[in-house]
């Protein structure tokens, strides 16, 4: 289990940073956001990130329903649609919403992953 752990940790570092990318990408202009690769790989990468948790939850015996786990995945999907606001949105305020929104997500969820805790500051 500690090896599928890691690659999920590693899975979830990836995402984040391709998600950084992909933002910087879009407050550009680039055309690179169009390219098959950028637009196919990080939903091949979150499907393994996803498909991967869903392994080590029930591997280890975690319900869905226990708080911590419970709060990550309200927070992914936080997570999804502000990732969703970065990536079509037409202005540059509203990217920075989506960004800080996403990363505040994403620090959160790392957080509960860490603590096993859904109130990580408490």
């Amino acid at each position: 289990m500690l090896a599928l752990r890691n690659i999920h940790m590693a899975l979830a570092i990836l995402s984040v940073v391709g998600f950084i990318l992909r933002a910087a990408w879009a407050f550009m202009g680039s055309p690179v956001l169009k390219s098959k690769p950028v637009r196919i790989l990080p939903h091949v990468n979150d499907t393994l990130l996803l498909v991967l948790g869903v392994v080590l939850a029930y591997g280890l015996g975690w319900p869905v329903t226990s708080g911590w786990l419970a709060a990550k995945l309200v927070a992914l999907l936080a997570y999804i649609g502000f990732g969703v606001v970065t990536l079509r949105a037409t202005t540059n305020p509203m990217r920075l919403v989506g960004v800080v929104g996403a990363l505040s997500c994403v620090g959160y969820i790392f957080m509960v992953a860490f603590t096993k805790n859904p109130l990580p500051f408490a």
